[in-house]
């Protein structure tokens, strides 16, 4: 019997939100990661990187400020170096735990590279905070480069980038060959860096992809059995976060799209995942999509835990 195959797409719970965090935070994600293993599935992992890419971007630009001959690192380069730093943690945490429970299996990163469509709606709306609290003064000069700010009375200033869909993963081919070959892989990661097609070049853009967005067309494009997606609830709700709120235990594709009909999932958090797993599911009509946290993965395989999205 082959391996299922499936794409796992973890967010901020299984990552922290610092460097030190992380360094603890993957340990547990691993554990997570190797039950799925040992489960027989092949695993194809993205990952959020939220607080990363604005870490990253807080302290690029803060070099700047100190050291006139440095220049800013653009939105692509910040996300390049979270891929490479969260993918590095991941995949040692990864092959340690799975060494330790007797597996031996090559676990890599690949630094991948999204197309993005540069008449996206998304460009002339952005959304996506990053970076430090800004001056009036450097929020001027940001807006004067031409990028947008948001401002928060009393704080400051913030930057807003855009979020735009994903067209095509640059790196598909070299992710389906080491998935095809058992391998671990760790791609996507951020919703991969987004860059805009020129003639032959590919030139980084200032934006961010959603990372469930991604993790949908990655399953979809890897022709994968699953999507499991790690979240910080157990699984879905009606009504979240009221006093009718209610479990589910399953939906149908019709039922899903029903629901974001009815605003059931809130902008940000739940509904990117639910339009995820439609994504998904209208490419890969077999498919299943599993809704669940890091805790309740191994209760999630046996129908004891999260919610099944499926047609």
């Amino acid at each position: 019997m082959s391996k299922k195959k499936v794409v796992v797409s973890l967010g901020h719970e299984a990552l922290g939100y610092t460097t030190e965090e992380q360094w603890d935070a993957v340990k547990v994600t691993a554990k997570a990661l190797a039950d799925l293993i040992e489960a027989d599935y092949q695993l194809t992992i993205t990952h959020s990187n939220g607080p990363q890419v604005s870490m990253i971007h807080k302290a690029m630009t803060e070099l700047r400020r100190v050291y006139i001959d440095y220049t800013p690192a653009p939105m692509c380069v910040c996300s390049a170096m979270s891929q490479g730093y969260v993918g590095y943690d991941i995949q040692n945490a990864l092959r340690a735990e799975l060494l330790y429970r007797g597996i031996s299996k090559p676990v890599s990163t690949i630094l991948t590279q999204v197309t993005v469509d540069p008449y996206d709606e998304a460009f002339y709306e952005p959304t996506k905070v990053i970076g430090r609290f800004m001056s009036k003064d450097d929020a001027e000069t940001e807006t004067k480069k031409g990028n947008y700010v948001k401002e928060y009375p009393g704080k400051g200033f913030r930057r807003v980038v855009a979020a735009p869909k994903p067209i095509d993963i640059v790196e598909i081919e070299a992710i389906r060959t080491l998935a095809n070959a058992d391998q671990v892989v760790i791609a996507c990661g951020g919703g991969g860096i987004p860059v805009i097609e020129q003639q032959h070049a590919l030139k980084g853009a200032s934006a961010v992809i959603e990372k469930d967005a991604i993790a949908g067309k990655l399953a979809a494009d890897l022709h994968t059995d699953e999507l499991i997606i790690l979240t910080s609830v157990d699984c879905v709700y009606r009504n979240f976060g009221t006093e009718n709120q209610e479990p589910l235990e399953s939906m149908t594709l019709s039922e899903a799209q029903a629901a974001i009909a009815d605003n059931q999932f809130e902008a940000g958090t739940m509904l990117p995942k639910i339009e995820a797993a439609i994504a998904y599911l209208e490419k890969i009509p077999n498919g299943i999509v599993r809704i669940t946290s890091m805790k309740c993965v191994k209760d999630a395989l046996n129908g004891k835990a999260g919610t099944v999205i499926a047609r």
